[in-house]
């Protein structure tokens, strides 16, 4: 008996026929991993004890981890602006129109998230006169010590940080509501593959 492979759409296919690069597609979901690793690494930290050292390294991670996404969401902004722009198919409706308007709200506070936030730790970590940590280099303060700043900073990045999981949340469960109850493919122009290969006979 032979086994033929039949090849089927893991998603409903995006009516205009859009598909974002592989640059943009491989920066989307890597910067998923980190930020999942960011928040990962402080939420992780209470595990151990103040002034232990596993506990500075989480907190050192966390800041290191952040930074890598301030890097990532330039050369993503870039690489987006150098991409071509979706189209639509077919003509906007107004609940079409109310929605492109929602992601593109959504769309800008998450980069806005992701720059702010890791100049946020940066500058918390120079007002508190701290060494800060980049995989083996020690960059420059932003500026020069400043106690209340920095706690006010720190007060802050967290209060935001709390925020961010809302964000995160509202973001993936419209990627989920798109895929799952509308139904429009408009994931597929995310997607890391459209297409699985299932064994037949």
């Amino acid at each position: 008996m032979t086994t033929t492979f039949n090849v089927t759409q893991t998603a409903p296919t995006d009516p205009s026929g859009f598909r974002y690069g592989t640059a943009l597609v491989a920066l989307h979901w890597f910067m998923a991993l980190l930020m999942v690793a960011v928040f990962a690494s402080i939420e992780l930290r209470v595990l151990y004890a103040k002034g232990t050292e596993m506990r500075d390294f989480m907190k050192a991670l966390h800041f290191m981890l952040g930074l890598s996404v301030l890097l990532m969401v330039v050369l993503r902004l870039a690489a987006r602006w150098a991409s071509p722009k979706p189209f639509e198919a077919t003509p906007a409706n107004a609940l079409q129109t109310w929605s492109q308007r929602l992601a593109a709200v959504g769309h800008l506070a998450l980069y806005g998230f992701m720059l702010l936030m890791p100049l946020a730790g940066w500058l918390a970590l120079s007002a508190a006169g701290k060494p800060i940590p980049f995989f083996g280099l020690e960059l420059p303060a932003l500026m020069g010590p400043n106690k209340t700043f920095a706690k006010d900073i720190k007060e802050l990045h967290e209060a935001v940080g709390e925020a961010g999981y809302w964000l995160i949340g509202i973001h993936v469960a419209a990627a989920l509501g798109h895929h799952y109850v509308l139904k429009d493919g408009l994931m597929a122009r995310m997607a890391l593959t459209r297409v699985i290969a299932t064994p037949a006979t």
